[in-house]
């Protein structure tokens, strides 16, 4: 049974940094000899063990659970429950090669070296779920060793609502298990897509966790859709046009080649993510735009190495769970050799980031096209069954190696100039909460100050018809800036960017970047005018308004020549004047959110 134990952690500066519980267990009385007798603790486990971990099965999230819960009350491996999710029951991370102390442990995540790998955020995936306990098992019978300076962590499962929506049937086209979770959590969300928005508990307590563990590399376990092939694993590693340059290099000249080939001898490639630039795999692959809103895209923004692993789904589960399990046991190795080179670039990157004077944004794949040797499987078309027109399928009995085109060249379209400081409005309760949630230095105005800022105005955006996760996200957006002398209250609060958080912050307060707050509608009430006028009433006013102005009234007569539509529309010239005027509001279309250059 599980209590909850308090346990409280302060950063160095004395603010905390973490609350966590420590989890016990009805184990708690097992004979000594019986937990140091690693080999007998093995033989009571099996059966327990491979029927969760092993054949077509993947655990229910209460025996998921129940299970690390043993193995820590038996002094194997560290459990803690980090807080909530939507649907209510806790997140739980393992921690392999801790200290067996809570305070000792997450101590020894910033100064040592650290894996994170989250499991289940679309709990119908769980081969990462399977991989990690097999690799737990390796671990607490001494078949598997950490070096002793690096944490291996994983989230058992962070999708907790999907796990326990449980069925046969919500996968169509992936080759097991029997039984599995759902893609979307108790409020129908894909976390996937939560990473800035934070509209989960489950992202709070998720971002809980990657703060506190702070890790070297960060693993997100998933199974693929899409075309057919010959690889089991494929990975999607973090665009390296938007990494910082020593990230980049630790990345794609160390971490992917020496990972790839440390598979080798386990016969089984490593191949980039099959994303299809066309069709079928003749079209070629493009390279994917991890945008913040993913798990590996949130990650990257905190220098690490980032990756999402992708099975296969048409691959038998046993298969996948077994490469995924391999690859992780390659990353623990490698990192354990490589602790001093990996802190070295990490330390590097944070000098980089702390001297980068713009922020590059939406980012677009170029015509650029390298070739990639691609094994797949020869495709045609023929009549389908329900339709009687064409359909596409793979013939597997016609395997093949070839060269195909691979697009994965990025280029930023924008960029923008790093202020020193952003200033939030307290009153936007809910973008400082998320601010300090990740761990961002913050400074809260004790007293009214006014200082000269630049205001941010929006100017043009665009929205879709429909709601995508719970979000009418904005985008096409255009930002004009302007210098004046502003009064800030008492409570609002200034950031500075010289701080690791810097990519992150310009991330979610640049309003024109792909996954800023903006974009995710968090101010959309400055977007709606609050005043309005009658037109009948407003005639007068116009016309004296005007005639106080000669370069207003040449302005207006300039746009009725050379617009037939305004010169035409009475409300339409009335607002202009309107707008133009003392008596237009100031707040409307202008953010909340202003910058110190």
């Amino acid at each position: 049974m599980l209590t909850e134990v308090n346990c409280f952690l302060k950063s160095a500066k004395g603010r905390p940094i973490l609350y966590f519980y420590k989890s016990t267990s009805i184990f708690s009385h097992v004979p000594m000899w019986l937990k140091i007798n690693t080999s007998l603790l093995f033989l009571i486990f099996n059966s327990f063990i491979f029927g969760q971990f092993e054949g077509n099965q993947t655990p229910t999230y209460p025996k998921l659970v129940a299970f690390y819960d043993s193995l820590a009350k038996l002094g194997q491996v560290e459990l803690y429950n980090m807080g909530s999710s939507d649907y209510g029951l806790p997140v739980y991370l393992c921690v392999l090669n801790g200290e067996k102390d809570s305070a000792a442990t997450f101590r020894k995540f910033s100064r040592g070296g650290s894996i994170l790998v989250n499991n289940g955020i679309h709990p119908g995936e769980p081969d990462g779920i399977n991989a990690c306990g097999k690799l737990t098992l390796d671990y607490v019978t001494k078949n598997f060793k950490l070096d002793k300076d690096l944490l291996f962590s994983f989230v058992l499962c962070y999708n907790v609502d999907g796990m326990m929506n449980r069925s046969s049937s919500s996968r169509a086209n992936q080759d097991g298990p029997e039984e599995y979770g759902f893609r979307g959590n108790a409020q129908n969300l894909d976390l996937n897509r939560d990473f800035i928005k934070m509209d989960s508990e489950n992202a709070f307590t998720f971002v809980r966790i990657f703060q506190a563990v702070q890790p070297d590399i960060f693993i997100d376990t998933h199974v693929s859709n899409g075309a057919d092939y010959q690889y089991t694993l494929t990975v999607i590693h973090s665009m390296k046009e938007r990494l910082l340059p020593s990230i980049s290099k630790l990345t794609y000249d160390h971490f992917v080649p020496e990972i790839e080939k440390a598979m080798k001898k386990h016969q089984t490639d490593v191949f980039p993510y099959v994303e299809l630039a066309g069709k079928t795999p003749d079209s070629g692959l493009e390279a994917f735009n991890d945008l913040p809103r993913y798990a590996m895209g949130y990650a990257s923004l905190f220098p690490c190495i980032s990756l999402t692993v992708e099975t296969h789904m048409l691959k038998p589960f046993p298969q996948r769970v077994e490469a995924t399990y391999l690859y992780l046991r390659e990353i623990a190795s490698w990192t354990g050799d490589k602790l001093k080179t990996i802190k070295g670039y990490r330390k590097k990157a944070l000098e980089e980031q702390a001297n980068t004077r713009n922020f590059s944004y939406h980012f677009e794949r170029t015509d650029q096209k390298d070739s990639i040797r691609f094994k797949g499987f020869e495709h045609g078309y023929k009549k389908s069954a329900i339709t009687g027109l064409d359909r596409l399928y793979y013939d597997r009995s016609k395997p093949y190696e070839r060269y195909i085109p691979h697009y994965k060249t990025f280029r930023a379209k924008d960029s923008v100039k790093i202020p020193r400081f952003y200033i939030v409005e307290s009153q936007c309760k809910d973008v400082i909460k998320r601010l300090e949630q990740n761990k961002v230095s913050l400074r809260k105005l004790t007293s009214d100050s006014t200082l000269e800022l630049t205001l941010l105005h929006v100017r043009n955006y665009k929205s879709p018809e429909r709601p995508y996760e719970g979000h009418f996200l904005h985008s096409g957006t255009e930002i004009e800036e302007q210098l004046v002398k502003y009064t800030l209250k008492k409570g609002d609060v200034i950031i500075p960017t010289s701080q690791n958080a810097k990519l992150f912050l310009c991330s979610v307060l640049e309003p024109e970047a792909e996954d800023s707050y903006f974009a995710w509608n968090f101010f959309d009430s400055y977007l709606q005018e609050k005043e309005y006028f009658s037109d009948y009433v407003f005639e007068d006013l116009a016309v004296e308004i005007l005639s106080q102005s000669s370069e207003l009234r040449s302005l207006f007569e300039a746009k009725k020549e050379r617009d037939p539509k305004f010169a035409a529309s009475q409300w339409e010239q009335l607002y202009w004047i309107y707008q133009n005027s003392q008596y237009f509001e100031p707040s409307f279309m202008r953010l909340p959110v202003f910058k110190i250059m």
